[in-house]
């Protein structure tokens, strides 16, 4: 059991990381264009955006209750929806990934970039979630064309 806590520190500091970087792409635009078309792109893909989560307005809103005083962002949403089509596909090849419905693309803008929009989403691992990344980067591409 010694020998097991002692090596512990080293198996985890050579295991890799689980998860690969966000796909993301930064704009000089406003927010609420950049918004307006990340809407469009969402329901030309044919989806229906589920629900947004207004992240900057609930870290702003309880701040204070945490004991924080700096604000992260200046605008931040995340867009969850999902692909009848892709998750069926997805599903199909492994049930447990379910875990990765609804999908999500995230929108933000920070105080000390001004002027900047962050669009991004979460890298899904690769092989059979390849459809999911394909589909989340092909509405990142429609919704930032004129940018």
């Amino acid at each position: 059991m010694r020998l097991v806590l002692l090596a512990l520190p080293a198996l985890l500091a050579t295991t890799p990381a689980l998860a690969d970087p966000p796909v993301t792409v930064t704009v000089t635009a406003s927010f609420d264009d950049v918004k307006f078309d990340l809407e469009n792109a969402i329901i030309e893909a044919g989806l229906k955006i589920q629900s947004v989560n207004h992240l900057a307005e609930m870290l702003e809103r309880t701040k204070a209750d945490v004991g924080a005083t700096r604000t992260l962002f200046t605008h931040a949403d995340i867009y969850n929806f999902c692909s009848a089509k892709v998750s069926r596909q997805v599903m199909e090849a492994d049930i447990l990934n379910v875990q990765f419905c609804p999908y999500r693309i995230f929108i933000f803008t920070r105080p000390e970039s001004p002027g900047e929009v962050t669009v991004g989403h979460m890298r899904y691992p690769a092989g059979v979630t390849d459809a999911v990344n394909d589909l989340l980067d092909g509405i990142m591409a429609e919704a930032l064309k004129g940018y």
